[in-house]
Order: C-alpha cells, then sequence, then structure tokens
C-alpha cells in the first residue's frame, strides 16, 4: 500500500530550480509534520527540511535560504521549493512522515519512493 507519492525531480542548471511534491493520504498529512531527506551516491541519508502540521517549517544550514518547504491540507501534499540549485544538492531526495520533531534524527517509519534530483555544473 503506497502511502507517500513523490514527484518532481529532475535534471537542472546550477542556480536553476525544482519543486518536489508529496502526496499523502488524509489520515497521514493531518496528524503528522512532512520530513524531505537526501542521499547522495556513497554518502548517508541527510534531513534537510520539515514542515509541521502548523506550517512552521525548518532546514539544514546545508539549505537555508535557498529551499523552502511548504504543505497544501486542501491537496494532502507537501512541497520543497529548491532554488539556487548547487551541484552538491544532487541526490535522491525523500519525503517521509514525521509523527514529531524529535523524530528528524532517524526519520518516521513511512517514506516516499524517492525523486532523483541532478545539478549538473
Amino acid at each position: 500500500q503506497v502511502q507517500l507519492v513523490e514527484s518532481g525531480g529532475g535534471l537542472v542548471q546550477t542556480g536553476g530550480s525544482l519543486t518536489l511534491s508529496c502526496q499523502a493520504s488524509e489520515t497521514i498529512f493531518k496528524e503528522n509534520a512532512m520530513g524531505w531527506y537526501r542521499q547522495a551516491p556513497g554518502k548517508e541519508r541527510e534531513w534537510v527540511a520539515a514542515v509541521t502540521i502548523w506550517d512552521r517549517s525548518y532546514y539544514a544550514d546545508s539549505v537555508t535560504g535557498r529551499f523552502t518547504a511548504s504543505r497544501d491540507k486542501s491537496k494532502n501534499t507537501a512541497y520543497l521549493q529548491m532554488n539556487n540549485l548547487q551541484p552538491e544538492d544532487t541526490a535522491v531526495y525523500y519525503c517521509n512522515v514525521l509523527p514529531g520533531l524529535e523524530w528528524i534524527r532517524r526519520g518516521g517509519d513511512i517514506w516516499g519512493q524517492g525523486t532523483q534530483v541532478t545539478v549538473s555544473a
């Protein structure tokens, strides 16, 4: 049973923008924060951003000022707007259900399928 469906990855040049989407079931979406993580080849998965049910967002230092996490309650969808993308942002990006912000370190149990973001130099 697919609970999170991601979309929006792709290939972009340095300085470009992409928006990732993550659609969830209504029950999951209204009761949980949504997180975004990424994993680059040969590296560990890292947390990128999170947005709470009250629309408060949090960011890793590496993306602060460039990425914006948001959510649309009417569509049960979370978004990650990524601006001024750099080659080091290249990774597979995953959305994640966070029962609370204390889960950020390890991630919740429900993950999206992942979407590739590639930033060319």
